[in-house]
């Protein structure tokens, strides 16, 4: 699923226009962008939450020239789902 595949579908489920649901969603997604690059965290209740969190530097290996090369440390954002989700995702797999 793309950012336009969401669109759509809030276009045909709440009856906005196709260019009021593209802003809504670029408006939410760089909110979300703008909050996680000051380090906040984000939590949708029943879905999940997102924060940024610390990335170790260590040695990787080049295979064609079988040598060590540092990978350095950074951020990355982390995703952890939520109960209700995470209580769906169970019940699919089990069916």
């Amino acid at each position: 699923m793309i950012k336009n595949d969401i669109s759509i579908i809030l276009e045909r489920k709440a009856n906005f226009g196709r260019a009021k649901s593209v802003l809504m969603i670029e408006t939410i997604l760089e909110s979300m962008k703008k909050a996680l690059l000051k380090g906040e965290k984000i939590e949708i209740r029943g879905f999940g939450s997102f924060r940024v969190v610390p990335k170790k530097s260590g040695y990787g290996r080049d295979i064609r020239r079988n040598k060590q090369i540092p990978i350095s440390g950074g951020k990355r954002v982390k995703f952890r789902a939520g109960l209700d989700f995470k209580r769906q995702l169970k019940k699919q797999s089990m069916e």
